[in-house]
């Protein structure tokens, strides 16, 4: 039997590609955002090679994300894989002068969001005792750098929640995964600057990870045997030694 996937932050990067791998494989997709006109579109691609209904909420929206995933038609009802994936850096600033509309934001997306999706989701995974949790993480929720603080924090969060679900589901036989990434190449850093010019420059001199390359490991852990669990991945791009180490060449 086809599994089915829940994957929030369907729209963009990790969360797009992860749709594309999936379809590539026949897994029946629940792809939720909040960007309508690009749910619309990758239904029509995606649906040439497996099922796909869409969901537009978000995800800071606790009754309307109960809501909408409370009401999903039959066919779709039974999640086996939750992918956790929406989720923001807003501004990069020292926490003295950070902005407390940014920290709401970061909060609520990433830790709340989370735990809104998870709450409406879980249920129906212990009451089947089987399923599968991914949760996207970062580097920044291992390791805290400069100006990184609230968003760290919130990346933190999401590190000790995943391992807090590994525990609690445990007697259910639910497997709970973090997948952590350093620097990936995606929309992530237009939103962090907000549009300005810093964004251009993160990328530029050294080959990044790509959305796609994370979305593998995503399948990777979803597709191995019952008995395995691949509980957390921390993977960076080669350039990549830590948070603050990036090999650039000169342009």
């Amino acid at each position: 039997m086809k599994k089915t996937a829940l994957i929030t932050g369907a729209t963009s990067g990790i969360g797009r590609a992860t749709a594309y791998e999936f379809a590539k494989h026949e897994i029946k997709l629940i792809l939720c955002g909040r960007r309508q006109d690009r749910l619309d579109q990758l239904q029509n691609e995606l649906s040439k090679s497996t099922e796909v209904i869409t969901l537009n909420f978000d995800v800071r929206d606790r009754a309307k994300t109960l809501e909408v995933i409370g009401s999903l038609p039959e066919a779709f009802q039974n999640i086996d894989i939750l992918i956790n994936n929406a989720g923001n850096a807003h501004g990069l600033d020292p926490i003295q002068t950070g902005s407390l509309d940014d920290w709401d934001a970061m909060m609520d997306i990433n830790v709340k969001g989370l735990l809104y999706v998870s709450k409406a989701v879980i249920p129906g995974m212990t009451e089947r005792q089987s399923g599968h949790i991914i949760n996207i993480g970062s580097s920044a929720g291992k390791e805290v750098y400069p100006k990184g603080n609230v968003y760290c924090g919130s990346k933190h969060a999401v590190l000790a929640i995943t391992e807090g679900m590994r525990i609690d589901l445990n007697p259910f036989g639910i497997k709970v995964t973090a997948i952590n990434p350093g620097l990936v190449e995606t929309e992530f850093s237009e939103v962090r600057f907000k549009g300005g010019k810093q964004a251009d420059s993160v990328y530029k001199g050294y080959k990044a990870l790509q959305a796609e390359d994370v979305a593998e490991v995503i399948y990777f852990a979803v597709s191995r045997p019952a008995h395995v669990n691949i509980a957390d991945v921390l993977m960076f791009c080669t350039a990549q030694a830590n948070s603050t180490i990036v090999k650039k060449e000169l342009i």
